[in-house]
């Protein structure tokens, strides 16, 4: 069973990845993948440097994060350039890390995807697991960890898809207000009733 974990910015998704390792439940983890993708020597890396220069590739080998962000942040055509080489190879890496395990004979897969829904990837996974908060509590946890304004808070958390749209989405939902050890008994709930556990 290939299981889609999902949430939003300060929803406790990571939180929930974490238990999930506990079960040894291998994870193809997408914001992992977008950095392994781009690591020096990767064909993804020498597209990008084609695209924007050479500059933005720092002396040890490394994407200049900071200079590709200056680059894209003010040029939606740039940075629809940049989405165009990095999301492809960021989709062919995760789906090679999906079938391997699956191929090595995990009967259950992970794929930790922050944006599944918005990314429209839902046809990667067979059952969709979301990790929710009420938004109140979800501005609290953001501006609290990330030092935010509630300003800036409210404006992260409204270029997602609101949690509400992703619960419709959901084969199990995650009720994420409460504590840690509530969030695990709902996630152990619903693994024995997928027959995970």
């Amino acid at each position: 069973m290939i299981i889609g974990l999902t949430g939003s910015i300060a929803s406790g998704k990571s939180t929930v990845a974490k238990m999930l390792k506990e079960y040894n439940i291998p994870i193809v983890d997408a914001d992992l993948v977008a950095r392994q993708v781009v690591e020096p020597g990767t064909e993804t890396l020498r597209k990008i440097a084609e695209a924007f220069g050479a500059d933005v590739i720092s002396e040890n080998g490394e994407m200049d994060r900071a200079k590709v962000g200056s680059i894209i942040f003010h040029d939606e055509s740039k940075r629809k350039v940049l989405n165009d080489i990095i999301h492809p190879a960021i989709r062919a890496e995760m789906l090679r890390q999906r079938d391997e395990y699956v191929t090595n004979g995990e009967k259950t897969v992970i794929m930790d995807i922050p944006l599944l829904f918005e990314s429209k990837l839902q046809h990667y996974v067979e059952k969709i697991l979301v990790v929710s908060v009420d938004e109140e509590t979800q501005l609290k946890r953001l501006m609290e960890r990330n030092q935010l304004s509630e300003e800036d808070a409210k404006a992260r958390i409204r270029s997602q898809l609101p949690l509400s749209v992703k619960e419709q989405g959901a084969d199990a939902v995650i009720n994420n207000n409460g504590t840690i050890e509530d969030a695990k008994i709902q996630l152990e709930r619903i693994l024995r009733e997928w027959n995970v556990i």
